[in-house]
């Protein structure tokens, strides 16, 4: 779906493929006859933009044969659908029945990842539509945390620096150009936007920049005003954002709300959770006269962590990194942390210039709700994603874009 900023920039919105995955060529082109067009359909629109995963296997192939490629890019134009950015952060395997850390290897520490995001990037460069000179990827952000030290650092930032070179000559190659952004994560390397000035700025390339992902924001408390001016500040770029919410519990020392919040604690993805802590109210239950802590949020690498006795102090609010569709938060008494995606969206492209030309509702854990919230069989997830969709559409509207055909 593309839009008109008042600027004149058209902002692209699409919907991530990595809640379909597939690990070969024959399994991506399923999903465009099983997923995408139905959800193109469904929204009425004769054309929709989708951001294509691809895992190493399929891409290799690809990369491999051109007429593969060109095959793809005919398929992608028959059944009506583009494709503008790619999220190359899961590697391979994301569809395995556990995926919990796997999902940070390799980490940019290690040649594989550097010549995945290559490859993605001139798959990307023939791939994007005859009347878009850029594409944007996203990436994992450095490494998982216990990877990371001087030594690793080091490789990472000559991994991304040739990265940049690469893709300028790609540029000049086939007058496409590709950014790559890397994607903040509780419990990464770069955790926070923040975490991501300094190794960007060492790199020093505008090719090099951060995806926004606005569950990932919301579950580390970053307020999305002070972390997109310190980014523009820096001098980071902003390639891409993806639009997701996280979960939201309110009163987590309540045993309602723990009942609730386990339901969500599932075995395939990895569930970080996080609170900012504070003394507890006088007068309520468990309140105590102790002073808040100092510093900042307090987390566990997953939701049943947290919910152990003891594990995470509880007398402030909890996000738990579970990516809830966007259209339909959880029940009371849980939430979704939308409003933090409203107040980025208004900061990203409601502006006098969009922040970024490249939005992607990333909701990948339909099949990882509760029971009683997933949806049941194809028609109910392309319902589920068209309203997801819908919903952005009509956010960016009401900023005052315009809806292009």
């Amino acid at each position: 779906m593309r839009f008109r900023h008042r600027d004149g920039t058209t902002v692209h919105l699409s919907y991530c493929t990595n809640v379909h995955p597939a690990e070969t060529l024959d399994g991506v082109l399923a999903q465009l006859r099983d997923h995408c067009e139905p959800v193109r359909r469904r929204l009425g629109r004769d054309r929709l933009g989708i951001g294509l995963w691809l895992a190493r296997g399929a891409a290799r192939d690809l990369v491999a044969d051109p007429a593969a490629v060109r095959a793809l890019r005919t398929e992608l134009h028959r059944r009506g659908l583009e494709v503008v950015t790619l999220n190359g952060f899961p590697y391979q395997g994301f569809g395995a029945d556990q995926v919990k850390y796997r999902v940070y290897r390799p980490d940019w520490a290690e040649p594989e990842r550097l010549a995945h995001t290559l490859d993605l990037a001139r798959l990307l460069a023939a791939l994007l539509p005859d009347d878009v000179a850029a594409g944007s990827v996203s990436t994992l952000p450095l490494a998982w945390r216990t990877r990371w030290n001087a030594r690793t650092a080091a490789t990472a930032r000559t991994a991304l620096t040739t990265l940049a070179e690469r893709l300028d000559a790609l540029e000049e190659l086939t007058g496409r150009s590709i950014r790559i952004g890397l994607e903040p994560e509780p419990g990464c390397a770069v955790e926070t936007t923040a975490d991501a000035i300094g190794p960007l700025t060492a790199v020093a390339s505008p090719r090099i920049g951060v995806c926004v992902d606005t569950c990932h924001l919301a579950t580390s408390f970053e307020q999305p005003g002070p972390a997109l001016d310190a980014l523009t500040t820096a001098g980071v770029t902003i390639p891409k954002a993806q639009l997701s919410a996280a979960l939201h519990a309110e009163h987590p020392h309540l045993p309602d709300v723990r009942e609730a919040l386990s339901a969500f604690a599932e075995p395939r993805f990895l569930h970080q959770t996080r609170t900012v802590p504070r003394a507890r109210p006088a007068g309520e239950p468990g309140a105590t006269a102790a002073a808040p802590p100092a510093g900042g949020p307090h987390g566990t690498d997953d939701l049943h962590e947290a919910l152990a006795a003891g594990a995470l102090p509880d007398t402030a609010p909890w996000r738990a990194h579970f990516h809830v569709p966007l259209h339909a938060p959880p029940a009371p008494p849980l939430t979704s942390t939308l409003p933090v995606l409203h107040d980025t969206l208004g900061l990203l492209v409601g502006g006098p210039a969009p922040l970024t030309p490249h939005l992607e509702v990333e909701t990948y854990t339909w099949q990882a709700l509760p029971d009683d919230q997933r949806p049941r069989g194809r028609a109910q997830l392309t319902d589920g994603i068209a309203a997801e969709l819908a919903l952005a559409r009509d956010l960016l509207t009401d900023l005052g874009l315009k809806e292009l055909p």
